[in-house]
């Protein structure tokens, strides 16, 4: 397989899809791939035409809309490198990611204009285009620049143009994870059902005959990397990308969506978007008939949820795929009706790896866990950041892994069995607790909607196993551990449950610990 970059492929992709076909669907928005290639060449044009040059960095603060993608297929386009950006950070959050990246470009929403406006003094931006609402005299008009009909030259794309994925900085400042647009490339054609083509003249054929083309509904914000992957994914195979309108994740919509427009693919992040489109498709809001498969990535999915979707979908495959910013296809497990709510194992290619704390890989059916490790196609390193780069991305036995930090055991029959992040692990009395492990058993209880489990010092135990759980206000906590004490060691079972009305997530789902022990205090 040739390597290719997304900006080449984004230069000629629009030649061989039909031009009626949609590349975006917001609500009511539609944009043709005829109007999606006009519009990112204008994109691109307006960003070079500002000073950017290749290799650039592009940052983009914007909610889910048709404008962050153009703005991504853009910044392919021009070679410059993709920068998310978390629009839930304050000032000072904001200065750190676009100072750190050295953006020349920020694309954002009018309602970020006054955050964008208290910084901009003190970074060296060349073009700031405002989606929506009045544009101050320091900014273009997003809609003006990508109707002016400009368009950019040829450019000399390389499968070493890079974009970034910005971690979200749970364990210290978020980090730009490096990823050469041909790696990511490599990684997105593997999972197509279909052998990789040889070049660019072959894939363009495979765009034309629509093989591996999706009507995706993704449901995560795209600024977070399973959502971002999965669009670019789509649309690197003239497929139609499905965003949802509003600032928050609206399940009912997202089922009356996927019916509407008979979605094949969906994406979400575990049980945080799982468990309220299951209520609502038992509450006979829409439906999920039409998806053939639908992904998840970035933390646990518990098997009781997938089996529950499973039941609104039988012919749907899921797939739960084990990944991070900082490599990717660490492993999959799948599920369908044939095996729906079986415990989850991950498979992988044989690229991964579990290594004890010497480096060295353990045996499977050991019993022993250890951190995974991913050779293939993995990113560069940390932007500006060597000695995290060096710890995180290692060499061993003269190959080159990526150790994201995820702890696993391997097992005797080739699959892994997860634990969780290293990170968040509770020592407890000299026990290690991951505590992805016991939120899973505790969202087993019926009465339990969701929990993050934490460690709170103690003088006794180190670290005392805390949960805060989503469940109603009369439910009673010493059932909660006594359930927990049926599937866990005695050791792992919370010391204290705090009852709680919603748990706090980030909008990608993820778990927001911090805010979560501020519930314990």
């Amino acid at each position: 397989m040739a390597a290719m970059s997304f900006g080449m492929i984004f230069e000629s992709i629009a030649t061989v899809v039909e031009p009626d076909r949609p590349a975006t669907i917001h609500g009511d928005t539609v944009t043709s791939w005829r109007d999606f290639d006009r519009r990112t060449d204008a994109i691109a044009a307006a960003t070079h035409a500002a000073g950017a040059v290749p290799g650039d960095r592009i940052a983009h603060l914007m909610r889910n809309s048709p404008a962050y993608l153009e703005t991504t297929a853009a910044g392919f386009k021009a070679r410059l490198v993709h920068v998310n950006v978390n629009y839930r950070y304050t000032g000072e959050e904001l200065f750190y990611i676009l100072d750190n990246s050295g953006a020349a470009v920020v694309v954002y929403d009018a309602e970020f204009e006054p955050l964008v406006s208290s910084i901009r003094h003190r970074l060296d931006v060349r073009l700031y285009l405002q989606v929506g609402g009045t544009t101050p005299d320091y900014a273009q008009d997003f809609d003006t620049v990508a109707e002016s009909g400009a368009a950019l030259p040829p450019q000399e794309h390389r499968p070493d143009d890079m974009l970034f994925i910005y971690t979200g900085g749970t364990t210290g400042m978020p980090k730009g994870v490096m990823w050469d647009q041909g790696a990511l490339w490599e990684m997105i054609i593997a999972g197509q059902s279909v052998p990789a083509p040889a070049d660019l003249a072959e894939h363009l054929a495979n765009v034309a005959a629509g093989v591996g083309r999706n009507k995706s509904l993704v449901m995560p914000p795209l600024m977070h990397g399973t959502g971002f992957i999965i669009g670019i994914a789509t649309l690197l195979r003239g497929g139609t990308v499905v965003t949802l309108p509003g600032a928050s994740f609206d399940a009912e919509a997202a089922a009356r969506t996927c019916a509407d427009l008979a979605c094949d693919y969906a994406v979400i992040v575990g049980d945080a978007f799982a468990r309220p489109l299951v209520h609502a498709l038992d509450a006979g809001h829409g439906s999920i008939a039409s998806l053939g498969v639908m992904i998840s990535s970035g933390v646990m999915w518990s098997p009781e949820v997938k089996a529950a979707l499973l039941a609104h979908a039988p012919a749907m495959m899921i797939v739960d795929s084990l990944g991070s910013s900082e490599g990717l296809g660490l492993g999959a497990a799948v599920q369908t009706a044939a095996n729906a709510g079986a415990p989850t194992r991950f498979i992988n290619d044989g690229r991964t790896i579990v290594l004890d704390d010497d480096m060295k890989p353990i045996a499977p059916g050991s019993g022993q866990m250890g951190r995974i490790a991913r050779a293939g196609p993995i990113p560069r390193g940390y932007w500006r950041d060597e000695t995290k780069s060096a710890t995180t991305f290692v060499t061993v036995d003269g190959v080159r892994y990526s150790i994201p930090g995820d702890f696993a055991i391997p097992e005797a029959d080739g699959t892994m069995t997860l634990l969780g992040r290293g990170s968040q692990c509770i020592n407890t009395s000299g026990e290690k607790v991951f505590p992805e492990e016991v939120e899973e058993t505790l969202k087993t209880h019926p009465a339990v909607e969701d929990a993050l489990v934490f460690g709170v010092a103690d003088d006794k135990w180190g670290q005392a196993v805390t949960a805060v759980v989503e469940a109603p206000a009369d439910t009673d906590c010493e059932a909660l551990r006594a359930h927990v004490r049926t599937m866990l060691a005695g050791y792992k079972t919370p010391k204290r449950i705090i009852l709680c009305e919603k748990i706090p997530r980030t909008p990608s789902g993820k778990a927001d610990y911090a805010t979560a022990k501020t519930m314990a205090l």
